[in-house]
């Protein structure tokens, strides 16, 4: 038996003559949390059908533990799903829609009722097996949702954004419940998301896809500091992409002239192969500093004018420009207002030559 759960090997699916999925391939070990993660249209939702068997690859393979599933129907998969709608039956109590897909595969009666309790203590709904769907709030009605995809007992769970039905401070609650329940079950998931904050928040690996495509894939702290093109570093976060117009090896790593600006940074990554277009510093690897710290030996330090503060409660979000129509993007705790002089006037930032990521693309 495969050591994977989940294998896709060179997919490609087109509709006519148009690509939606490119030539992907990607491997899934068990009890992995894997977000599948990319603007509309981008494929991750075609990604998931195809696993799930809506969809019929065009090309390529798709294995689950091993077995070939290209010629499997969506109710032989042994794969669990939960969608943006919750698809309860509003006539049937939490009880009957949990064990729905229990009756239909015909499991006795006495481990079904098992089942059903053991799906509904995983989602934190013991007690609740009488109410209707009606009765519950919208995190209950999506967690029964859940209870009805895992009583099967399925090899992999199926996720296509299921939370963004619920308001911001539920979908925030149900992002740590949901990676609890994950990890308590032990269960493969594979959720297909579009906002990043939710990818970011619960995934073991995060997959960013574009234009059909696999544009990046990783731990979601790599991704997020490593990003290896604008796309990525655009779409995960925010980020200060300036274009380089010229570089040059140095003893501390890749030095850079910013644009036609003549400024000049170190970044301690070295260029691989392409020649790098961008340069990306996240807004919070930027800090503000006094007069003593510009002394000091190391890193990078710009002279700016502050253009614009906004408070965003905890964090104070700045706009510094260093040159003509070249501005930088920087977050600071607000508890270090008292660093900042006032709009208009002149103001120091640092940021370490590790911070300062060189993207070819």
């Amino acid at each position: 038996m495969s050591t994977l759960d989940i294998e896709l090997q060179s997919v490609t699916k087109s509709y006519g003559v148009v690509p939606v999925v490119r030539n992907m391939s990607l491997a899934v070990p068990p009890g992995e949390f894997v977000s599948i993660l990319g603007p509309s249209g981008c494929g991750k939702t075609t990604t998931l059908n195809m696993i799930a068997g809506f969809a019929a690859p065009s090309a390529g393979d798709i294995r689950i533990r091993g077995r070939s599933q290209v010629r499997v129907s969506p109710e032989n998969r042994n794969i669990g799903l939960v969608f943006q709608n919750y698809a309860l039956f509003p006539h049937m109590t939490v009880a009957e829609n949990v064990g729905f897909g229990l009756k239909m595969r015909k499991v006795p009666r006495a481990e079904m009722e098992g089942r059903i309790v053991e799906a509904l203590e995983s989602v934190h709904l013991s007690g609740f097996a009488d109410r209707y769907p009606r009765e519950l709030s919208g995190g209950q009605q999506q967690r029964v949702a859940l209870a009805r995809a895992i009583a099967p007992r399925p090899s992999v769970l199926l996720l296509d954004e299921p939370l963004s039905n619920l308001d911001l401070k539920l979908r925030e609650a149900m992002r740590i419940e949901l990676k609890e329940i994950q990890a308590a079950l032990g269960m493969t998931f594979i959720y297909v998301t579009h906002d990043q904050e939710e990818a970011m928040a619960m995934s073991d690996r995060i997959v960013v896809m574009w234009q059909g495509e696999i544009a990046q894939a990783g731990r979601p702290a790599d991704i997020y500091r490593h990003p290896q093109s604008s796309f990525v570093a655009n779409f995960i976060g925010r980020s200060n992409l300036i274009p380089v117009s010229s570089f040059r090896s140095s003893a501390d790593g890749t030095e850079i002239l910013l644009g036609s600006s003549g400024l000049r940074l170190t970044s301690s990554d070295r260029p691989v192969a392409d020649a790098p277009r961008f340069l990306c510093i996240r807004p919070e690897s930027l800090r503000i500093t006094g007069d003593a710290e510009t002394a000091s030996a190391g890193g990078n330090r710009l002279t700016g004018t502050l253009r614009r503060i906004v408070n965003l409660g905890a964090q104070l979000d700045l706009s510094i420009e260093i040159a003509p129509e070249l501005s930088l993007s920087v977050v600071i705790p607000s508890s270090q207002s008292g660093l900042l002089p006032a709009i208009g006037e002149e103001c120091r930032v640092f940021v370490a030559a590790e911070d300062v990521t060189l993207l070819s693309h």
